[in-house]
């Protein structure tokens, strides 16, 4: 069976998949593109590239029914190799440009300073907390448990247990950095 009879079996497969046709396509063309890649790329990725997207994509057009000629399969996939390829290259040429625009500066902004945490001051925060704040914050982290998980150990609704839960991060945040409110 040539190369046009697989093309039209896999097209005729349409949705249902022909794998052994199909199998058989790829492994007769594949070669032949990795050769194009080769040629045109001159990386054995870039070209291991190439073969699985235009193969892939030539498959999909084949169920799909978008190629006119499935007798010109071996066309077909060169102008597929060739549109990839100068796909391809764009996209290298632009991430070239983004880096040597703004690959080169330094970061605009200056990285925090760690913090250092002090356990005695946040179990103070912690205890000055209500005893649901408390519950829902100690849940939610140290025993860490989603909402609703949070929610069917303390009879409240999900939604209610995030409101509490963001309500007293602020209040320990604000403990914590002295920013009593």
């Amino acid at each position: 069976m040539d190369d046009a009879a697989l093309a039209r079996r896999v097209a005729a497969a349409g949705a249902r998949v022909d794998s052994e046709a199909e199998a058989e396509l790829y492994r007769r063309l594949a070669k032949r593109v990795r050769l194009y890649g080769l040629r045109h790329l001159r990386e054995a990725q870039a070209a291991a590239d190439l073969v699985q997207q235009v193969l892939l994509t030539t498959l999909e057009r084949l169920r799909a029914g978008a190629v006119r000629e499935p007798e010109k399969i071996a066309s077909f996939v060169l102008g597929m190799c060739r549109m990839t390829v100068l796909e391809m290259r764009r996209g290298t040429r632009r991430r070239e440009a983004l880096l040597a625009t703004w690959g080169e500066r330094e970061e605009a902004y200056e990285a925090p300073e760690p913090l250092s945490l002090d356990r005695e001051r946040l179990a103070g925060c912690l205890e000055a907390l209500a005893e649901r704040e408390r519950s829902v914050v100690l849940l939610s982290f140290f025993a860490d448990k989603a909402a609703h998980e949070v929610a069917a150990a303390l009879a409240l609704s999900a939604g209610n247990v995030r409101v509490i839960r963001h309500r007293a991060l602020a209040k320990l945040r604000a403990c914590l950095t002295g920013e009593q409110s």
